[in-house]
């Protein structure tokens, strides 16, 4: 049987509100992603957790978003790209409502990791629809509206999250999901109900799947819970950390004999995919990292609302929506090792900018760098995609950009649970380091304590707002370490760059550009 042609092209307004409709959908996942960052608190604090705990509905969103990505390719050949589309939208807007309906954190957490499962192919399947929209020439104007969705809605994520945490109620950054995604539903299926693909039966990993699940689930939980429960003095770390170990080991012998992996380890035998996808992966774990930790110590330790943190956080896609365009455009006439570089020394530069911050610091101080780092932003993405993929072939491409996903998204979750851990741990370091000095025999201590004395502090109090002072002094060189630590990091990522070979100039762009 002779396979079905595409369908054609749209045209004029329809092409316009068809693409609309997929925008609507894709900011709606990315928002997703960034809205709940200012919100952490907030949510803890209702559900009677500490914000290191909060933390646990990005990490869960973000795992269980990984592991659904590489599936994409099988998921639209068993049940076509269409009516994929629709049923993950669809989901998404049903486990959004849940979210927001959740009375406990269990209850929260287990409805983001099912959110973060049916987001994962919806970029993808996005990006898919979005090109079958466009004539081939224009394949171009069709990526830079997908890159413009994705780039505005961090932009848009955190002042969202922060106002609508501030004036109505953190429930409400997952029911706002609800009215978007229903009008994206109803927009997709209108002009794209009768544009269905050919639905292939193939056969699935699900040995590998199932392994996959298992090792990346089981080390996120150890990461998650490995504080709380005092890490390996407990059983269930060593279970869980035992659980990683075997699945992981487990998985790597299996996808490297089987005819249909789940995830293709044999693209890493490729030099430039293996040094690409490392060094998007660490970059993108570090930089997101970053800009959790960021949030939670403005609100917890220097008083600022969630309002305030999303300003703060928000600046980070002006230069990248300007320059983003440019990259795609012309970057191809530089070498792509050069553009990461550079995109990497920035943001290494932010982060060390950061890690001069002290409680005193001021609201543009704090926002500088974030302005400075949209400007890495446009220059990692497109030129590492570029890179890591520049010796494959055509057929290669769709395997490669989902393990190549799948990887930084699970960076950026493991991440998030290492940096918050630390944060604490460095924290008891500092404390301790403080409270030494504690004692009236040190003089500013006794100043302190006498200042105090004469606005009619009791003493019990006073040694109370001592600690307070102590405990914020402590999480913020604490933050301030893992700040300058992070600028090592992306330092000492560049030198690996350098060991790619230099993909050519002409032919790379478009598969990266589709990838991303």
């Amino acid at each position: 049987m002779a396979a079905r042609p595409p369908p054609p092209p749209l045209e004029g307004s329809t092409r316009l509100i068809a693409s609309l409709a997929v925008a609507l959908a894709t900011f709606m996942n990315v928002l997703d992603m960034s809205i709940t960052n200012v919100s952490i608190p907030a949510i803890a604090g209702d559900l009677g957790v500490s914000p290191n705990q909060g933390t646990w509905t990005i990490t869960s969103f973000a795992v269980s978003n990984a592991i659904t990505v590489p599936l994409t390719g099988w998921l639209t050949e068993r049940y076509g790209q269409v009516r994929l589309f629709l049923t993950v939208t669809g989901l998404f807007v049903l486990a959004s409502l849940l979210c927001g309906l959740s009375v406990s954190m269990p209850m929260l957490v287990t409805l983001r990791v099912a959110q973060g499962a049916v987001a994962g192919p919806m970029i993808p399947l996005a990006q898919t629809l979005l090109l079958s929209s466009y004539p081939r020439e224009k394949a171009g104007i069709a990526l830079s509206t997908f890159s413009l969705t994705i780039l505005v809605a961090p932009v848009v994520g955190p002042l969202l999250g922060g106002w609508i945490t501030d004036n109505f109620s953190w429930q409400w950054i997952f029911f706002i999901n609800v009215p978007v995604g229903l009008v994206a539903l109803v927009l997709t299926w209108t002009f794209y109900h009768d544009r269905e693909t050919e639905r292939v039966n193939k056969p699935i990993d699900a040995m590998g799947l199932v392994l996959l699940v298992v090792w990346v689930g089981a080390l996120q939980l150890m990461l998650d819970k490995g504080k709380d429960l005092d890490w390996f003095s407990s059983p269930e770390i060593i279970a869980l950390g035992v659980a990683a170990a075997l699945a992981f080991c487990l998985f790597m012998v299996w996808e490297l004999t089987e005819s249909h992996p789940v995830v293709d380890l044999g693209l890493f035998r490729d030099r430039n995919f293996a040094i690409g996808t490392a060094a998007i992966s660490l970059g993108f774990g570090t930089y997101f990292a970053s800009i959790v930790l960021l949030p939670l110590w403005l609100q917890q330790f220097l008083g600022y609302t969630a309002t305030d943190a999303g300003i703060v956080l928000a600046p980070v896609g002006f230069l990248a929506i300007i320059l983003t365009p440019i990259v795609g455009r012309y970057g191809d006439r530089v070498d792509t090792r050069l553009l990461s570089t550079t995109s990497l020394a920035i943001y290494a530069i932010v982060a060390w900018m950061r890690s001069r911050f002290n409680v005193e610091v001021d609201l543009w101080t704090l926002v500088v760098p974030t302005i400075v780092q949209g400007a890495a932003t446009a220059m990692f993405f497109i030129p590492l995609i570029t890179l890591a993929f520049a010796g494959l072939r055509q057929e290669q491409i769709a395997a490669a950009a989902g393990l190549n996903n799948f990887l930084r998204i699970t960076a950026g979750s493991f991440a998030t649970s290492i940096t918050t851990t630390l944060w604490e741990n460095r924290a008891a370091f500092h404390h301790a380091q403080l409270v030494e000095r504690l004692t009236p025999n040190d003089p500013v201590a006794g100043a302190t304590m006498r200042s105090l004395s004469e606005l009619g502090v009791p003493p019990e109090r006073q040694y109370a707002l001592l600690d307070q002072l102590v405990n914020q002094q402590a999480f913020t060189l604490s933050a301030l370490d893992l700040f300058y630590l992070s600028a090592w990091l992306l330092v000492a990522l560049i030198p690996l760059l350098w060991l790619a070979r230099p993909p050519r100039r002409k032919g790379a762009a478009p598969d990266a550009a589709s990838a991303h």
